[in-house]
This record gives structure tokens, sequence and C-alpha cells, in this order.
């Protein structure tokens, strides 16, 4: 196994697919000493105590004393918060990322600016729920409604929030009230492939809202081929994170290869994304081992595709099932073959099941 060495920021799933154009906007701050930093000399040690927790990868005390030095700084670091709200998220302690945007919201007055923290205060709360049992899962989704009312209350160019409100009506299983919010998104939205792609699918099949989708992605690959996610519809997808200087990644070579001859021409489709970072080197590595299926580079565990599926150690590889569902991932299991050959199954099956063409309709029989 090859590590980075410590954890990298990863957005949870909801905010990969349609948060990223929210940037928080900072608190204002009187005479910060550099980028935002407190101005107070004692919030300012402690500002730089709680960098030293962060380069030491103790997340629970970084945030505690971010936190701690915007109180000394009398609410005012958005520096400190943000650092706080960032590592939370990293580590998918999404409780804590709540209470720090709500420890922000008194230090901002525009509208546009409550808007946002109140917007991620709502996919926060939505992750929560999402990680919760019974009550209190239905408990946070309607808070996260809330928070996602609220935001467009206060500023209706937020259309995430639409998104945000589809999936937590869905999980509360008012499905009508779900697609009228995922079709408001798509009405509103126009600023990425995939994460309209993703509001579609949501739209016709609100069921899958409560799946826990793999995360929506777009990328062109080594042949120069434009897939997405979620135009792999119907298609299991295994998707392989390697890197031409990782030593286990290589000796898992020839199992994937293996797997993408095996399953050749069937609904599967395999994607190696590299984290290497000279394109060169990676590409007479592709063209030399015969590594035919998609590739992609990401350029480092930095990298967007990297981010979204968390990944912060190689060989990792993920099954998605033909509705776009991410299964397991998988580190050198070698019953993957197993599992793939029953997904693909599925997926031949779910073809054959759909409904002919009306035009072909009496030649193919029943078909269901």
């Amino acid at each position: 196994m090859c590590h980075v060495r410590q954890c990298k920021l990863a957005f949870a799933l909801l905010v990969l697919a349609f948060g990223w154009w929210l940037q928080p906007c900072r608190a204002s701050q009187a005479a910060a000493p550099k980028s935002g930093e407190p101005s107070d000399p004692k919030a300012h040690k402690t500002y730089q105590t709680a960098q030293e927790w962060e380069r030491r990868g103790d997340h629970a005390l970084a945030i505690e004393s971010y936190r701690k030095a915007n109180a000394q700084d009398g609410g005012h670091c958005g520096q400190c918060l943000q650092r706080a709200r960032d590592i939370a998220l990293s580590i998918g302690d999404f409780k804590t990322a709540e209470a720090v945007l709500r420890d922000w919201l008194p230090a901002v007055t525009s509208d546009a600016a409550r808007a946002t923290l109140h917007f991620q205060i709502g996919v926060a709360l939505e992750r929560e729920g999402m990680a919760a049992k019974g009550d209190k899962q239905q408990a946070y989704f309607e808070k996260s409604l809330d928070e996602y009312r609220t935001a467009l209350s206060l500023d209706s160019a937020i259309v995430g929030a639409h998104f945000g409100m589809g999936i937590d009506l869905a999980y509360l299983h008012q499905d009508d009230a779900a697609r009228g919010e995922f079709r408001a998104f798509l009405d509103g939205d126009k600023s990425d492939e995939a994460v309209d792609a993703r509001a579609t699918r949501f739209l016709n099949r609100v069921e899958l809202a409560r799946s826990r989708m793999a995360p929506a992605f777009t990328l062109t690959t080594l042949d120069s081929q434009h897939i997405s996610m979620d135009k792999l519809a119907g298609k299991v997808v295994l998707i392989d994170f390697w890197a031409t200087w990782c030593g286990p990644c290589r000796e898992a070579l020839p199992h994937i290869r293996r797997i993408a001859q095996k399953f050749e021409g069937q609904p599967f489709v395999v994607l190696s994304v590299s984290l290497d970072n000279d394109a060169a080197k990676w590409k007479d590595f592709v063209a030399k081992n015969g590594m035919t299926w998609f590739q992609y580079r990401d350029g480092g565990f930095e990298g967007p595709m990297a981010k979204m599926f968390s990944v912060n150690a190689i060989p990792a590889t993920f099954s998605i099932d033909a509705d776009g569902v991410l299964e397991d991932q998988h580190v050198g299991d070698e019953n993957i073959e197993g599992k793939l050959k029953k997904m693909i199954a599925h997926a031949a099956e779910m073809e054959s099941a759909k409904p002919a063409p009306p035009a072909a309709s009496q030649a193919a029989g029943s078909g269901n």
C-alpha cells in the first residue's frame, strides 16, 4: 500500500456533487496580520498553535485551537473558522463542521455571505442525517431543509439549495416534492454537466437520491473520449487508482488487465486513474503495458478524482453498479471478479428487461 503522508481535504459526496461553486464568504476582519489571520496577539498565538497541531495531523486539537483563536479574536477570524471547517470536512466530522459554520454566522453581515453559510450548514446536517438512524435521521433532514430554505430566502441565486432540498425530501420519502426541487435546480443551473446529469437522474428516478451514489464526475481520457459517471448509467464501472511509482499498483496490473479482458463486450467499463505527476512517463508506461481500457491522469492525491473518492492510499479500486451506486472499495481483494460477475449479470438483465422501441416491439417479443 502506498500512503500519502496525511489525509487530504476530500469533501463528502454531496458537497462534491454540487457545492464547489459556493465558496464561503470570509468574515470581515480588522487589521489581520496576514491572509485573514487573527489580529489579537493572544489569538494569533493560539492560531499558530493550531497550525502546528494541523501539521502534526492532530485534527481534534487543531480544530479546537482554531475555534479558540476565533473566540479570542472576538469572533472575527474567518481564516480560523475556514481552517477548522475544512479539517472537520476532511475527516467526515460533519457535526463539528456544522458547529464551526454556526460560529461563523454572527461575523458576517451581507445576505449573500449568510446565505452561503446557511447552505453549508444544510449540507452538514444532511450528511449527519445520512449517518443517523431512525427518528434522529428524520430530524436532521428536516433541519437541513430549514437551512436550505433560509439560504434561498437570503439569496435566490444559490440554486444548489434546490438540489440539497431534493435529497432531503427524497430521504423523507416526499418524492413528488423532491422531484420539484430537482426540476428547480435544473431550471436554474447550467454550470456543470456532471451535476446536471446527476440531477436529471434523480428527477427521473428519485429513489436513487436515497442511495450511496458514486460522485458525479466528467473527464477526458487519454484517447480523448469524454466520459461522465452518469452517462455510464446501465454499466458496471470499476475505477482503479494507481501510479507508475507504486510497486503494489504495478503488481496488481495483470489482475486489472485480466478483468478488463474477461468482461470485454459486456456492460462493464474499467477506468484507471493515475496519480502520476509526470505525464510523459505515464503515457509511456500505459503504451508499453498494453493498458487499452480507459486511462486518465489525475496528477496526485490532490487531484479532483482522488479528492472525490477520498483516496489517500493506492492501489484503491471502487466498484459502481449499473445504477451508479457506489458498492465497495477493494484493496487486494481476490474475490473482486466474482462480485463483478454478479453485478454485470444484473446489469445485463436490466438492459434486456427494458421495453423494446415501438417499431421493434413485435419482433422483439415481450422483452420483459
